[in-house]
């Protein structure tokens, strides 16, 4: 296989509902969408999802503008490959970046699941014919505010929800949703918001009694000792996310004990080869996974729910339906959800089209590279 033309496209939407996290808010989001065209014509899409600050990892859609623009594209476009494994090797030299990669890598593999008229999930070894998909709820104003969003959520059919925390919305807003939804599958996410003075640990481990799925991610990323002492003090589990960016650090995480679940996102960690990679060493430590999000646009979340097909995703996953974010998405038909599951497509690629005219309408800025 051989791309003789790719393009970037800087394509915003707007939030149905604003978001806030520990670190800031949003009520749009700015993704580049990734394009890869082959001889044949055939065009494979992929999507870069970071966030706009950098606030959940360094990277911000500006950098991975440039990176993308100047070392990913050049390195792919004209460069003949017979594996979408290997695209990563063509930009080997380039560290880090992860966001920008697995934008790029994305399109490689729908380009190439397309090409080969099999639905992407098949090609990544996915076993499941839908999935489970959960929900995540950001800080609200109020805790009645909260409970009114977890109870839209319930009575949509979602099995899972997951709550943003921070020091001082925390155990509150735990208690409540607990005492209102005794049966619903709960987990929070904290971002990496805690530090690990007395007070604040300690408000991580009176959550210990709600019941919850796990506490994700309660630590700054490197502090891996941290996560595997509240580990030790804890019966919930502890997940990681902003910790994992490469198999290396999951290693690392797995023999510290700092974690009993692991949240994979295909973003974070490059591309949809090293998140399968990553799925397949957690199985072999008996570690359970499930496919985070950031929002993705169709065609994110479309990998997403490919990725999340794979038999070691047990638990619920950040792959809810389109209009839980957004009016209208990029693709058509829009990713939708039944009673809190999601269909996996069996058609070639990503089982979607995307709708390039709305793509076209709703860009900010745009830049293409031939052979």
């Amino acid at each position: 296989m051989r791309v003789t033309h790719a393009s970037l496209h800087l394509v915003r939407l707007p939030l149905v509902h604003r978001f806030r996290t520990s670190s800031h808010a949003k009520d749009h989001l700015d993704h580049i969408l990734v394009r890869l065209t082959d001889e044949s014509g055939a065009a494979g899409w992929g999507e870069i999802a970071s966030a706009s600050d950098p606030f959940y990892s360094p990277e911000t859609v500006d950098t991975c503008w440039l990176v993308a623009e100047r070392y990913l594209l050049p390195a792919v476009v004209g460069a003949r490959w017979e594996d979408p494994a290997e695209v990563a090797g063509l930009w080997a030299k380039v560290r880090g970046h992860q966001f920008a990669k697995a934008g790029v890598d994305i399109a490689a593999w729908t380009l190439w699941s397309l090409s080969g008229g099999v639905s992407l999930a098949t090609a990544l070894g996915g076993v499941r014919d839908s999935v489970v998909a959960g929900v995540s709820l950001g800080i609200e104003p109020t805790i009645d505010d909260l409970l009114a969003q977890v109870g839209k959520h319930v009575d949509a059919g979602y099995p899972r929800v997951k709550l943003k925390i921070a020091p001082g919305w925390d155990v509150e807003p735990v208690r409540a949703a607990r005492s209102s939804f005794p049966d619903l599958q709960l987990h929070v996410d904290a971002n990496g918001a805690y530090g690990e003075s007395e007070e604040e640990v300690r408000a991580l481990r009176a959550l210990d009694e709600y019941g919850l799925s796990m506490i994700e991610q309660p630590f700054a990323p490197r502090n891996l000792l941290a996560h595997a002492a509240l580990q030790r003090d804890i019966e919930t589990p502890v997940c990681l996310d902003e910790s994992i960016d490469t198999l290396d650090d999951l290693r690392t995480a797995v023999v510290l004990g700092a974690l009993k679940v692991l949240n994979i996102k295909v973003s974070r960690l490059g591309g949809l080869g090293p998140a399968v990679a990553a799925h397949d060493l957690a199985a072999e430590h008996d570690i359970p996974v499930w496919c985070g999000g950031m929002h993705e646009f169709g065609v994110g979340r479309a990998a997403n729910v490919a990725l999340s097909s794979l038999p070691g995703f047990t638990l619920p996953s950040d792959v809810s339906a389109s209009d839980k974010y957004y009016e209208r998405d990029v693709v058509t038909p829009p990713i939708t959800a039944s009673a809190g599951v999601v269909e996996v497509p069996t058609g070639p690629g990503l089982g979607h089209v995307v709708d390039e005219a709305f793509v076209q309408a709703s860009e900010v800025r745009t830049v293409e590279l031939r052979a």
